[in-house]
């Protein structure tokens, strides 16, 4: 089983023919300060012995124009995947999601419950009814989807597959679970009503766990162990999240690996690679 990256980014140095477009209007720092664009992110694979990685679209360049990922996994099919975003309120979002994962290639999409480290006012809530066409299309055509969000949102995606129990859904970011009290984390359990849907996958990124790193008293592997209890490591992933996150790629590999140092061969063994093909199912391929 490959090596796999489940949450990558890149971004072109030719604004003219994919324009910056950011989604809210606001341009993450990291898009502007250390972009990395398709060539780069290969050699930072290699460096990293990373076989297969998953490309993200970078909403905070692009918003919903996720023609830069489309055209850079073309040619790479044998070693990258897309998330692509869509705008889910839209009145054609489902003619949108046919379009960039039928013809364009993209193995999930991606939406926003909340916002990471750049707002962009443009956040959906999950349990909108207005979203309920393109839950029951995701489920029916087992798209995967990734969900930014925190973890006191829990509740509200559990409506959500109250209602569409088959969905599969990747957190990024673990869901950004809450710290208070540190280890043993056991504020994180909010998210655990989420384990008993079998669909419901975490990644674990270098957000995770320096996150933790960086409380008082904490522990990026404390927080990773407690995950991985509440989820089983069958369902647990890791990203990079490069070059969002600073530092080459080879780096933030190590600063997961750190983490999950603890974990059994076999708990390693999913979350590098094993847990990322039965969310998309052509990284095993």
């Amino acid at each position: 089983m490959p090596t796999a990256d489940i949450h990558t980014h890149i971004i072109s140095p030719d604004t003219e023919r994919y324009p910056i477009a950011p989604m809210g209007g606001n341009r993450s720092s990291w898009s502007v300060e250390r972009p990395v664009d398709l060539d780069g992110l290969l050699r930072n694979l290699d460096e990293a012995a990373v076989e297969k990685a998953v490309v993200v679209q970078a909403s905070t360049a692009y918003g919903f124009d996720n023609s830069y990922a489309a055209d850079s996994i073309a040619g790479h099919e044998d070693r990258l995947i897309g998330v692509c975003s869509v705008d889910f309120l839209a009145g054609d979002a489902l003619d949108r999601i046919a379009y960039w994962t039928q013809e364009r290639g993209f193995a999930g999409v991606r939406i926003r419950a909340a916002d990471g480290t750049t707002p962009v006012g443009r956040s959906t809530r999950l349990d909108d009814p207005r979203l309920e066409p393109v839950w029951s299309h995701l489920e029916a055509e087992r798209i995967p989807v990734c969900v930014q969000m925190h973890s006191h949102h829990a509740p509200t995606l559990l409506s959500v597959l109250g209602s569409f129990p088959d969905l599969v859904i990747a957190l990024d970011h673990g869901a950004r679970p809450r710290l208070d009290g540190g280890p043993p984390y056991a504020a994180a359990e909010e998210l655990f009503g989420l384990a008993a849907y079998k669909g419901v996958f975490l990644k674990i990124t270098p957000v995770t766990v320096q996150r933790a790193d960086k409380e008082p008293g904490g522990d990026g592997g404390s927080l990773v162990r407690r995950l991985v209890d509440g989820f089983g490591s069958e369902r647990v992933a890791w990203g990079s999240n490069f070059p969002a996150s600073k530092g080459a790629l080879a780096d933030l590999r190590g600063v997961v690996e750190g983490a999950i140092g603890g974990l059994t061969e076999e708990e390693r063994s999913d979350i590098l690679g094993r847990t990322a093909a039965r969310i998309y199912p052509r990284l095993a391929v």
